[in-house]
C-alpha cells in the first residue's frame, strides 16, 4: 500500500515545447483540467463549466468571497411572511448580448424554462436548486419585479436562488436546445467567442465588470502540462496544481502556488439504485448498512491526504463543512481488522481465493486533485480486506458527467460535490429529497428525509440546529458515502497577474488585473 501511495508523488514536470505564445496584455489565459459539457444555462452541472458560464450569464444575487449573499442583477428582494416566495426588484437598464432588454419577464422565463419537464434538463438548477427549495414557478409582478414561488419554506432558499443563470426570453425561444448548448446569448459581462471542444473556450468582453478584453480557458487535463505551461508563461492561472509540482512552480521565478482550504466534499458514493442492487454481487452487498459501515474502516484517509495530496487532513464525518458539521461525531478510524470483522458478521467472509465479493469502482481522471491516484489507492485498500475492486478511470466531461447525471455510475464511484461555509443546510441540500438530482446514491433513509419539514417549521436557530445534528448522525450511522476529505485547492498564479483564490472553487476573473 505504501508503494502505491508514494507512486503518486514522483511525477515530474516534463519538458514542453511551447505551443502557445505568452498572452497579450488584453488577454487572460486560465488552464483548467476539464472541458465544459454545455453552455445551456439550465443544464450546467460541474464547477469548471459553471465558472466559465458565470462570466457569460448573470444571476439575481451572488455569494461573495466572504460568504455574503449580495446583489448582482437584482437590487433588492422581499421575502413573504410565510417564506414561500421571494420577490426581486431588478436593476434598470439590463440587456443581453444581442441588445434585448432583460426584464422581469426574462427572469421568470429563465426560472420556468429550467423547470419545464419537456426540456428534460439535469443541470444544477433543476437537479439541485429546484429539488432543494421546492421551486413552484416564477411570475412577473411588474416590468422590474419578479416573484419566485416555493412549495414550502426553506431557510437556504435565498442562497440557492442566487445560483440560477438568467437569460433573455426572445433569444432562447428562437433557438433549439441543441443551439442553446453551444451558442449561448450572454446576459453577463462576456460573450462566447469560440469553443474548440477539448482545447479551449474563448470569451470576449461586452460590458463591465471585467478587466480583460478576452479570457481564454484552456483545457489541459494533465497536471504536469498545466504546470509547465504556467512556468513557460503561456498561461496566467491554473487550477489543481499537483502536490508534487508545487515546489517546481514556486522556484520557477515566473509563478507561485496559492493554496486554500476548499469546501468541496470528496467521497466515494455507494449507488443503491435498483439496477445495481440486482445486477452484481458487489452492488447487492453495498445495499446493506453494515457493509457500508465496514468499508469506512478499510481506508486510511489521513495517509491519502498526506502522501497523495501533500496536506494533513481530518477525515470528514459527513457532508457538511466545518464548522457547521455535527461536532459530536468522530471520524471513522482506519482499522482494517475491524473492517474484516464487520464484513464477516455481515455475511461476507473471505472465500478460498481470499475474496469476499467483487465490485466495480468508477472514478474521473483529471477532474479533482490527483483523483486517479486517490481512486487507485482506495481500490487497493479495499482489495486488502478481501473486497476485489475493479477501478475504472474515465474522462470527465463527455463520459463521467452523463453517467453521474443519470445516476448510472458505480456501483461505487468517486465524486467531489461543491460545498459552502455559509450554511450547513447548503451542504445538506445535496440530499434534499429522495428523487433529488444530486442524490446520486439514491439513498432513501426516511429518518434523514423526514428532517426537512422539521427544519422548515423550526421557530428558532437552536431548534433548527438540533434537527441538523440529528440528521447528520443518521447520515453517519447509515452512510451513503464512504467519507473522505474536504479537498484543498492549489492554484498556480503567474507573476504577470494578481489573483486571490476563493475557498468555494469559484474562479471569478472580473477583478483580476496585470501586476503593476
Amino acid at each position: 500500500m505504501r508503494h502505491l501511495l508514494m507512486a503518486g508523488t514522483v511525477a515530474l514536470i516534463a519538458p514542453l515545447a511551447p505551443a502557445f505564445a505568452a498572452p497579450p496584455a488584453d488577454t487572460l489565459v486560465v488552464g483548467i483540467s476539464a472541458d465544459a459539457s454545455t453552455f445551456d444555462p439550465a443544464n450546467i452541472s460541474s464547477r469548471d463549466n459553471s465558472n466559465i458560464a458565470k462570466h457569460i450569464f448573470g444571476t439575481l444575487y451572488e455569494v461573495d468571497p466572504e460568504g455574503r449573499i449580495v446583489p448582482q442583477m437584482a437590487e433588492s428582494y422581499v421575502e413573504a411572511e410565510d417564506g414561500k416566495s421571494y420577490t426581486y426588484t431588478l436593476k434598470s437598464g439590463l440587456t443581453c448580448e444581442d441588445g434585448e432588454a432583460l426584464t422581469a419577464e426574462d427572469v421568470a422565463y429563465s426560472f420556468n424554462r429550467a423547470a419545464d419537464p419537456a426540456n428534460a434538463f439535469t443541470g444544477n438548477t433543476p437537479g439541485f436548486v429546484y429539488s432543494s427549495i421546492g421551486f413552484d414557478g416564477a411570475e412577473v409582478v411588474s416590468d422590474l419585479e419578479v416573484k419566485i414561488n416555493l412549495a414550502t419554506k426553506n431557510p437556504v432558499s435565498f442562497g440557492l436562488i442566487a445560483e440560477v443563470f438568467l437569460h433573455c426570453k426572445d433569444s432562447y425561444e428562437a433557438m433549439s436546445l441543441e443551439d442553446a448548448t453551444a451558442k449561448p446569448i450572454a446576459s453577463g459581462s462576456y460573450r462566447l467567442a469560440s469553443w474548440d471542444r477539448g482545447s479551449q473556450v474563448v470569451l470576449e468582453k461586452i460590458k463591465d465588470p471585467g478587466t480583460f478584453q478576452n479570457i481564454i480557458w484552456r483545457i489541459i487535463p494533465e497536471a504536469s502540462t498545466r504546470s509547465a505551461e504556467l512556468i513557460a508563461g503561456n498561461v496566467d492561472i491554473i487550477t489543481n496544481v499537483a502536490p508534487d509540482q508545487v515546489e517546481a512552480v514556486n522556484t520557477s521565478g515566473s509563478a507561485t502556488v496559492k493554496s486554500v482550504q476548499g469546501t468541496r466534499r470528496i467521497y466515494v458514493g455507494f449507488n443503491m439504485k435498483d439496477s445495481f442492487a440486482t445486477g452484481t454481487p458487489g452492488g447487492a452487498a453495498i445495499q446493506k448498512t453494515d457493509v457500508r459501515v465496514a468499508l469506512q474502516y478499510a481506508v486510511d484517509v489521513e495517509a491519502i491526504c498526506s502522501q497523495l495530496l501533500n496536506f494533513e487532513c481530518k477525515r470528514a464525518t459527513g457532508l457538511v463543512n466545518p464548522p457547521n458539521d455535527n461536532e459530536n461525531l468522530q471520524p471513522y478510524a482506519y482499522d482494517p481488522d475491524k473492517a474484516e470483522e464487520l464484513l464477516d458478521a455481515a455475511g461476507y467472509p473471505r472465500g478460498e481465493d481470499g475474496t469476499r465479493f467483487e465490485i466495480n469502482f468508477q472514478a474521473p481522471r483529471g477532474r479533482y486533485l490527483n483523483d486517479a491516484n486517490v481512486a487507485l489507492a482506495i481500490g487497493q485498500y479495499l482489495d486488502d480486506i478481501g473486497v476485489k475492486t475493479n477501478v475504472e478511470l474515465m474522462e470527465w466531461a463527455s463520459v463521467y458527467v452523463p453517467l453521474i447525471q443519470k445516476h448510472d455510475v458505480g456501483p461505487m464511484f468517486l465524486l467531489g460535490s461543491g460545498g459552502g461555509t455559509w450554511s450547513a443546510l447548503y451542504d445538506m441540500a445535496d440530499l434534499s429529497a429522495v428523487d433529488a438530482g444530486t442524490n446520486y446514491t439514491e439513498w432513501k433513509n426516511p429518518d434523514w428525509f423526514s428532517g426537512w419539514p422539521e427544519i422548515a417549521a423550526a421557530a428558532t436557530e437552536e431548534e433548527q440546529r438540533a434537527v441538523i445534528d440529528r440528521m447528520l448522525e443518521v447520515f453517519y450511522n447509515d452512510p451513503p458515502w464512504l467519507m473522505l476529505y474536504f479537498q484543498p485547492d492549489f492554484y498556480g498564479v503567474s507573476n504577470r497577474v494578481t489573483f486571490e483564490p476563493r475557498r468555494d472553487e469559484k474562479v471569478y476573473l472580473f477583478d483580476v488585473a496585470l501586476t503593476k
